[in-house]
């Protein structure tokens, strides 16, 4: 059912060429980071975005509007790191009340979160993916880049203490690198009332360290865990869910989930959109193929002018992601500035 804006008018709800509803929009919001992790980042000395090709509040503000009066009803603020932003906790609280708009999820790794976590439970969020791909110190020091892990780790429990919900690890499976832990991970659900999901390494920029030697694939993560604690019984997927398969672990608290980009491919059921943090829409996370939308809402484009340039967006979105001169995708653009 099209829903109408502040001024009356009607949007028809967003579908794309191949009958996909898109309901989910991952929004980054800055391509600046606290942490310096290795497969999301060039290593190499490297400029951030100029201040000024940033989204600002206000065109944050007018797209979620109207992406919400077309039937987005999952926002997703991702980076960078987006709690590094100035005053995004507000955006945050501008963003929640919008009408349409029925989940508000943030995407962290987990740094700032023993600080903010009060401010966020109190705005109404109760989302939260924390990006973690060990539990050791000094192989978080070395992933990352920085000696953060106590930080997260009581970011990560205070989230737990305030009782947000959905709270979801995002874990990253390196062969050779964290593979050694996984069982570990799958505790954590056994423990604690979080989601652990496990995340197929994905060759994303130009300056990636992918490599066939370091990918490890889902199914075999779920043999290993299997193994170990025992047999994973398969759960039903909420409203607006991601791609991941979502199993408990008899006496667990929470739940394990494995995303497959590669070797399970989801692109069938892809909802999504994605916006950078230089106000580009992506329609596919492994395509380059951009929509430039800052010089657009620059332009002053009306609620209905910029309604019409998502409808026409996504009948362009692809019905898979498509490989040149390989069986594996992959993008030049940096994950830090994609936003995942």
């Amino acid at each position: 059912m099209s829903r109408p804006d502040s001024k009356g008018k009607k949007y028809p709800p967003l579908v794309d060429g191949f009958g996909r509803k898109i309901t989910y929009l991952r929004l980054s919001v800055t391509d600046r980071c606290n942490l310096r992790c290795f497969y999301c980042m060039p290593q190499a000395d490297f400029n951030w975005m100029p201040h000024d090709n940033i989204l600002r509040f206000e065109e944050i503000i007018k797209l979620v509007r109207v992406l919400a009066h077309q039937g987005v009803r999952k926002i997703r603020l991702t980076g960078g790191e987006p709690l590094v932003r100035r005053d995004v906790v507000r955006l945050m609280e501008d963003i929640s009340v919008l009408d349409g708009v029925e989940e508000l999820c943030l995407t962290t790794n987990g740094v700032a979160l023993k600080d903010l976590a009060d401010r966020l439970y109190g705005l109404g969020l109760r989302h939260i993916n924390i990006s973690l791909d060990t539990l050791k110190r000094a192989r978080f020091h070395e992933i990352t880049g920085r000696d953060l892990f106590e930080d997260v780790w009581a970011g990560l429990q205070r989230c737990l203490e305030l009782g947000f919900a959905p709270l979801k690890i995002n874990f990253v499976m390196i062969r050779g690198k964290n593979d050694d832990e996984i069982t570990d991970f799958a505790r954590l659900s056994i423990k604690y009332p979080v989601e652990v999901r496990f995340i197929e390494f994905m060759p994303i920029g130009k300056d990636s360290r992918w490599g066939r030697q370091c990918f490890y694939p889902s199914d075999q993560a779920k043999d290993l865990i299997e193994t170990r604690l025992g047999r994973l019984k398969e759960k039903r997927r909420k409203a607006f869910s991601g791609p991941a398969e979502l199993y408990s672990i008899q006496g667990g608290r929470g739940a394990v989930g494995f995303i497959s980009p590669l070797s399970h491919r989801f692109c069938s059921e892809c909802n999504r959109l994605r916006v950078t943090a230089d106000g580009r829409l992506r329609l596919c996370l492994f395509s380059d193929r951009e929509i430039v939308l800052r010089d657009i809402l620059r332009k002053g484009l009306t609620d209905q002018e910029l309604a019409d340039v998502f409808r026409k967006a996504v009948t362009k979105k692809p019905a898979r992601y498509l490989v040149n001169n390989s069986d594996v995708p992959s993008c030049d653009r940096q994950m830090s500035s994609i936003g995942g």
